[in-house]
């Protein structure tokens, strides 16, 4: 009778070595950044438009701020982002993800790391950024800005800036939020208060500053 043949490699029992050298190279690349905050976005904005150069700029004033910036490391706004970042001066850090449809990593981060596992990602975003700034962009970008804003209001987090870029993309999505889901009492009003709205870099530098003003 031939033996079944296993390969170990594709079982759960080694994902779990696989994952925790991700937590391990993720913690040694971040050992030594104090303050940073991560940009999201669409890895589909061209280069001329609006968002793009308001989150290079963005991106620019924090490193002058003395901020390190992370991104997803991808395209468009995430290119943006790093751009703006080594730029400006300051560490310009990409989590790179490996998806069947790849992606490759930007030519303007200064530090990366790559990563199999979406959650693992997660984790170095919530926990080595004092602030989320979200730009337009889709399903990924709302993924990432309602787990910043889970995390807060379930105090699995110290509460931090959560802005968003672009009153005029965001309004629709938050107009549905106070209309239908508040009424229907799936969300509290006072959740609303966990993120707030910006239109110009310099409007989304001030509130982190004045955050951390006021805790001080």
């Amino acid at each position: 009778m031939a033996k079944i043949k296993h390969d170990f490699t594709k079982e759960d029992p080694w994902r779990v070595f696989k994952i925790l050298g991700e937590f391990v190279e993720g913690f040694d690349t971040f050992k030594d950044v104090d303050r940073a905050v991560a940009v999201f976005g669409s890895s589909r904005t061209k280069r001329n438009t609006k968002y793009y150069k308001l989150a290079e700029k963005t991106a620019r004033l924090f490193a002058k701020e003395g901020y390190a910036v992370i991104t997803g490391a991808g395209p468009g706004i995430m290119e943006a982002a790093n751009k703006g970042a080594k730029e400006g001066g300051g560490e310009s850090i990409g989590l790179n993800i490996i998806i069947p449809d790849k992606q490759s990593a930007n030519p303007y981060t200064t530090e990366l790391v790559e990563f199999k596992y979406f959650f693992t990602r997660k984790v170095m975003f919530a926990k080595y950024s004092r602030a989320g700034i979200f730009f337009p962009g889709g399903f990924g970008t709302f993924d990432e800005f309602f787990e910043f804003i889970t995390l807060v209001q379930t105090e699995r987090v110290r509460p931090f800036p959560i802005i968003v870029m672009g009153s005029t993309y965001w309004q629709g999505l938050f107009e549905w939020i106070d209309k239908v889901v508040v009424p229907a009492g799936a969300i509290p009003k006072k959740d609303l208060g966990y993120f707030t709205i910006a239109d110009s870099p310099e409007e989304a530098v001030k509130m982190v500053r004045d955050f951390y003003k006021e805790e001080k």
